[in-house]
């Protein structure tokens, strides 16, 4: 089996997605399952999981809503607010629904130390009791915080989102580097999902080759046990099609065993995200 573990829906508003800007002109649209059903089959995925894109309960519910009426859809990853007081019983709520698999806060728009918040660590403590992974977008000055969260809490499951956003147009690999070492080590129970590269490179303007050294540094750290790939989807149309920006790391894969693809291309994602 076959799972994108890392695409968004959205219903375009220019006030809310105010992220999107005048020069993204490729993705200020409506993007809904019947635009990315066909590209998953033309790929040969079986199924996606939906990440929230806006932070609000609206958010969730819209993703959970279309997970429900599209089987392709195997999970959402929603957002709640999980510096709220009543947040134990906002998850109690929210993981009545089986297709609930995580939840993500949108880190990398917050000060370096957020992570580290006691209000924001109450909420990542209740996670587990409700079987919730924790998705961790964060930028590479933030990876500190992220080692710190990982080393609190080391039975809980977390996904670091496109590979901590690396400066790969500019070639820049340390400090990322060490920092993604040091995550990958800090509990076994952290993964990272091989996506959103192509918008940290030179829109339009890459090759396959560009990603290998940052790919590299990945794989050593994390192993083929904790990788899942993912498309960001439709962000990615930023820089690039649905089908060139997966075969990166399908490409990337293609001397390794069966076994390792089969992993990184769905079996990591079906016991992460217990699908």
């Amino acid at each position: 089996m076959k799972i994108d573990t890392h695409q968004h829906f959205w219903h375009f508003n220019p006030v809310r997605d105010a992220w999107i800007t005048e020069d993204m002109q490729a993705i200020r649209r409506d993007f809904l399952p019947g635009d990315l059903e066909p590209l998953l089959k033309a790929a040969g995925y079986d199924g996606s999981i939906a990440v929230q894109a806006d932070q609000s309960d609206e958010e969730t519910a819209f993703l959970l809503d279309l997970a429900e009426q599209n089987d392709f859809i195997l999970g959402v990853v929603g957002w709640v607010d999980l510096q709220s007081e009543d947040i134990r019983e906002r998850l109690d709520k929210l993981a009545s629904n089986p297709l609930l698999k995580g939840i993500r806060h949108i880190v990398q728009a917050e000060p370096e130390d957020f992570m580290l918040r006691p209000d924001f660590q109450r909420g990542i403590s209740y996670l587990r009791e409700f079987g919730l992974t924790y998705d961790i977008l964060v930028y590479p000055n933030q990876l500190p915080a992220a080692i710190g969260l990982a080393l609190k809490f080391p039975e809980q499951r977390f996904v670091l989102d496109h590979i901590a956003k690396p400066n790969i147009k500019a070639d820049r690999i340390e400090p990322w580097g060490d920092h993604i070492r040091t995550l990958a080590s800090a509990s076994s129970n952290v993964y990272c999902k091989l996506s959103g590269m192509v918008t940290e490179a030179d829109w339009g303007n890459w090759d396959h080759w560009d990603f290998n050294p940052y790919l590299d540094v990945v794989y050593e750290a994390f192993g083929p046990e904790r990788l899942m790939i993912g498309s960001d989807w439709p962000v990615c149309l930023l820089s690039g099609e649905y089908p060139r920006v997966m075969d990166i790391v399908e490409s990337y894969l293609e001397t390794y065993s069966e076994e390792v693809k089969d992993r990184v291309l769905g079996e990591n994602a079906k016991l992460f995200y217990q699908l």
